[in-house]
């Protein structure tokens, strides 16, 4: 058996982890939940998944199923943006969306990535494919044709964000990376029911604005920042 320390892609996740955790934590030092982001190992989490599929009972009969229109859903793309609320509010309506119909679980998850930051020690991935359906479930939802869509209410930087960086503004030069917390609704809908139901969602995210460069994801925090 290998022992812990010949496993090079463990370590360099927890590497990533460790080090936006790090980059955040020089402004969001009020910010609560961060200590178990940093130690959590993957395992498990708190951040919300999409809701399990409908009985395949409630599968529509052919007139009652979508109109092929509503197949021409297209996987996410980042915004070209500076400001990071701007970023984050797009951010958070493409992780609370989804279409089984138009694209697979893999192909979502390889678009989702493309909003990470291209610098890989400020980058958590595991925390962006925590908020997808696994592809189990997500092969249940496709089953029924379930999709969602997001609502974006609003979105600010925490009160603790704002603290930590109005008593060292210098701090946020480290890695750029900015705290966003963004609240919506995500409706989910199946075959057979064009408004299955809907959620109020709330998120908090690390986006990370460099000034040369547009607005990147850095990954999602596991805890709400208010």
């Amino acid at each position: 058996m290998p022992s812990r320390s010949t496993n090079p892609g463990g370590a360099s996740r927890v590497r990533r982890r460790v080090l936006l955790g790090t980059a955040v934590l020089v402004v969001l030092v009020a910010l609560a939940g961060l200590a178990a982001y940093l130690t959590r190992d993957g395992g498990d989490s708190p951040l919300p998944q999409a809701s399990s599929p409908p009985p395949s009972s409630s599968a529509a009969s052919p007139s009652g199923s979508p109109s092929p229109t509503t197949h021409s859903a297209v996987v996410p793309v980042a915004p070209d943006t500076h400001d990071p609320i701007t970023f984050g509010k797009a951010a958070a309506a493409a992780l609370w969306s989804y279409d089984t119909r138009a694209y697979s679980q893999a192909e979502l998850l390889t678009a989702l990535h493309a909003w990470l930051t291209t610098e890989g020690k400020y980058a958590d991935s595991d925390s962006v494919d925590a908020v997808v359906p696994s592809s189990a479930l997500w092969k249940e939802m496709a089953a029924n044709g379930q999709f969602a869509t997001a609502k974006v209410n609003e979105g600010h930087f925490p009160h603790s964000f704002t603290q930590a960086l109005q008593a060292d503004p210098g701090t946020i030069t480290q890695a750029y990376v900015y705290a966003v917390t963004v609240s919506g609704k995500q409706s989910i809908a199946w075959n057979g029911s064009a408004s299955g139901g809907a959620e109020s969602r709330v998120i908090t995210l690390a986006v990370q604005c460099r000034p040369s460069q547009p607005c990147a994801l850095a990954g999602v925090m596991p805890s709400v920042a208010p």
